[in-house]
């Protein structure tokens, strides 16, 4: 069993506390659903956990996917979003993307999945997301910088961002508030990364 699965099965998943904390991820939607058109396309939420944000860009008109390789916390998404529509979860490792066969994206929103992974499996995501990608597609991922705490919750810096985004550009790096989180991640540099597919 997985570090996350067992997290799950015992209840102790103080990253879901974000979506109630950081006012900063309606403003960051809020702009990159500005400069698009109606209807907005196809979205996919990478490590959803159970359902935090999935629904949030559903009801905002995006085609929602949330994506999780822990069958709890889909499960827990999938009964807290009944009634959602344009939203639909799906067991599966967002370092193996290409063979979920989830089809393509317009967008792919990613909070805290990719600083969890390692070297390998951040290459994996982001060769993953790119062969998902439409084009001119973008992604919103926040990330914990790499600091004392990465072994318990990772981190990623800008460098590594972008290493794994080969033909992506990015567009903005900007400061994340995790403020009431809990626990001090504020001082790993938490950033949010939105790129585009060139």
């Amino acid at each position: 069993m997985t570090n996350y699965a067992r997290l799950y099965r015992f209840g102790i998943t103080p990253w879901e506390r974000y979506a109630t904390e950081a006012a900063s991820i309606t403003a960051l939607l809020d702009r990159e659903e500005a400069e698009r058109s109606s209807p907005l396309g196809r979205a996919l939420d990478l490590g959803c956990g159970s359902g935090q944000y999935t629904p949030e860009l559903a009801r905002r008109g995006w085609q929602a996917v949330g994506i999780d390789y822990v069958p709890a916390a889909i499960e827990a998404a999938a009964a807290k979003s009944r009634g959602v529509d344009g939203l639909s979860y799906v067991v599966g490792d967002v370092t193996r993307l290409p063979s979920t066969n989830l089809g393509t994206f317009d967008f792919f929103l990613d909070i805290g999945c990719f600083q969890g992974l390692d070297a390998r499996g951040r290459l994996a995501e982001g060769e993953g997301i790119s062969a998902l990608a439409r084009p001119e597609a973008t992604l919103l991922l926040m990330s914990f910088g790499p600091g004392r705490w990465r072994s318990l919750v990772g981190g990623a810096s800008q460098q590594e961002v972008q290493a794994a985004f080969a033909g992506w550009q990015m567009l903005t790096a900007e400061p994340a508030d995790t403020a009431g989180l809990g626990w001090p991640m504020n001082k790993t540099a938490p950033q949010w990364y939105r790129m585009r597919r060139t």
